[in-house]
């Protein structure tokens, strides 16, 4: 049978059946991953102008730096393009072309142009800004609404995700050689570094975690604003999405983070610390990532903190 090329619709429609079945087998790809992928993809050809009907040997080296080019004049991050053309790396990646394969589609070579192929590293935040986040969480503890000094807490102390602060049980804090630690595998890295986090709650924390669960979570719950809502398991902060939306409307308010994600950056501000103070195994060790994630995106090496040393006074 001759092969045919498809056209780009006919692959973003035969994608999500094919990573079901390789998602049974290995696990992987995620359904959010493939949700996103699809949407990239369709966004970077409204970009460049390509029509879904084109057959895929429409991304050419040439027409995807159109992509570049909208890019600049919209004023996008370079991570948003670097998420463009890593989704193309991914639907036509070695395992999906096997499938292609077997529909006896003709991928032709897709060659990238040049583009900045990771995030920014991270950058320590200055005094000043540490000093206004330091103020802000402690004015926390008398709003109205405990759960918002419950999330800045696991994203401060714990550096935890926004997904996986919503998916926190109560069961996840756990009794170890009498001290409470906090066990769970974060999501979004649970088929890549599948690292699991054990970190020891302090003292002071966990009695005022006590008290929260004591009193009750007072919110109006959403039908069908999560789907983790729906598990029978008590979650730690019900409905989270509502606070994590106020608390970065408040942070930017404060003129502490701009942009739409200011509770993820205090994550980055507890990895940060952990490293400066522990050293990269610890700050690994809390974050969940492997150490090179974690030196890129949530550390930042290039501002040592140990002040003047000669090495020679320590021979």
């Amino acid at each position: 049978m001759a092969k045919t090329v498809p056209t780009i619709q006919m692959v973003l429609e035969k994608y999500p059946k094919f990573a079901a079945v390789e998602r049974l087998r290995v696990g992987k790809p995620g359904v959010k991953t493939v949700r996103n992928l699809l949407v990239s993809i369709r966004r970077m050809c409204q970009m460049a102008g390509i029509p879904l009907e084109e057959p895929v040997s429409v991304f050419t080296r040439k027409r995807l730096t159109k992509v570049l080019d909208s890019a600049a004049r919209e004023n996008l991050k370079p991570i948003t393009v670097w998420s463009y053309m890593n989704a193309l790396k991914g639907i036509f990646g070695r395992w999906a072309r096997n499938y292609y394969a077997d529909l006896h589609w003709q991928i032709p070579a897709i060659e990238l142009p040049s583009y900045t192929r990771q995030a920014p590293r991270y950058f320590r935040p200055d005094g000043k800004v540490l000093a206004k986040v330091k103020e802000w969480y402690n004015s926390l503890a008398d709003r109205l609404d405990s759960r918002e000094w419950v999330i800045a807490t696991l994203m401060l102390e714990f550096a935890m995700r926004n997904g996986d602060v919503e998916r926190l049980r109560w069961s996840d804090f756990r009794l170890r050689d009498g001290e409470i630690v906090l066990c769970y595998t974060p999501h979004k890295t649970a088929l890549s570094s599948g690292r699991r986090v054990a970190w020891p709650v302090h003292p002071e924390i966990w009695a005022r975690l006590c008290i929260y669960r004591e009193d009750g979570q007072h919110h109006y719950r959403r039908r069908g604003w999560s789907k983790l809502e729906k598990r029978n398991a008590p979650l730690v902060v019900p409905c989270a999405r509502d606070v994590f939306v106020r608390l970065n409307a408040d942070l930017r308010a404060q003129g502490i983070f701009t942009g739409s994600k200011g509770c993820y950056e205090l994550r980055k501000i507890c990895i940060d610390h952990v490293y400066q103070r522990f050293g990269a195994e610890m700050a690994a060790s809390i974050s969940g990532d492997d150490i090179r994630t974690m030196m890129h995106y949530y550390a930042d090496p290039s501002r040592p903190n140990i002040g003047n040393l000669r090495i020679i006074e320590l021979l």
